[in-house]
């Protein structure tokens, strides 16, 4: 059976290490940094053969950026020989491009997906999808009305009544 490796994008690495600390894990080790042309460049620091790795990154901020980085990472994890790689994206980008409403219109959310398919995602865990219409994901994407408890949970925990 594969471990689990959890890395952090440079998205919300706080949010990152919460999760790590709430599974009693220790995030993966990864450099990233921006070439002088700012090319995105992602060093894996570590080895990730058959493993299950989960990449936490948020579609928010920088998002043309926070997403190049993350079809980066998993790419390398995937050519590193993982066993599966599961994109976290708490807050899914180019969301609300989710549907054709003019002609020559793109729909940006499966062309999202379809990159991230391409770079080697196996599954994508997000929660905010501005609609409930999902067919453009179908097979790839995991809705996760959980995880907006679980993501409360670690930004407000409940606090104990003495």
């Amino acid at each position: 059976m594969p471990n689990i490796v959890l890395f952090s994008g440079s998205s919300h690495h706080d949010l990152s290490q919460k999760v790590a600390d709430r599974l009693g894990l220790d995030l993966g080790k990864v450099v990233t940094k921006k070439f002088s042309n700012q090319e995105t460049c992602v060093e894996i620091g570590e080895s990730v053969r058959g493993e299950d790795v989960y990449i936490v990154q948020s579609g928010c901020g920088e998002i043309n950026d926070n997403l190049m980085e993350l079809l980066i990472m998993i790419n390398a994890c995937k050519i590193a020989s993982s066993s599966r790689v599961t994109a976290v994206i708490p807050c899914f980008p180019y969301a609300r491009q989710d549907k054709k409403d003019k002609s020559r219109a793109p729909i940006s959310a499966k062309l999202v997906a379809n990159m991230l398919s391409v770079a080697g995602a196996d599954h994508i865990i997000t929660m905010d999808l501005h609609a409930s219409q999902i067919q453009w994901c179908s097979g790839l994407c995991l809705f996760l009305p959980f995880l907006v408890s679980f993501l409360q949970v670690l930004w407000f925990p409940p606090t104990v009544q003495s």
